[in-house]
């Protein structure tokens, strides 16, 4: 590998605030915040929307999307119907 070209490669918490799950792992990911660890360091901390601890597919709980519902409020919003 070329020197000097490579970002930073670091200890990176990411955390799902929705699924209360955190996780210390190495990236190239930045942030301003920080979070103390387990070991008593600090580290940045990077908040991600979906992980297995909130994604459907892994909780088992599945979301029904009320489609006809939707289409009517499609068509009562633009007046098509």
């Amino acid at each position: 590998m070329k020197p000097a070209i490579h970002p930073a490669y670091r200890p990176v918490v990411f955390r799902d605030r929705s699924g209360d799950l955190a996780f210390l792992t190495r990236s190239t990911r930045t942030s301003d915040t920080t979070v103390e660890w387990t070991d008593g360091r600090s580290y940045p901390v990077v908040d991600v929307e979906t992980s297995s601890a909130s994604h459907p597919f892994y909780t088992g709980r599945s979301r029904i999307l009320d489609s006809a519902g939707r289409v009517e409020q499609y068509r009562r919003r633009y007046g098509l119907g």
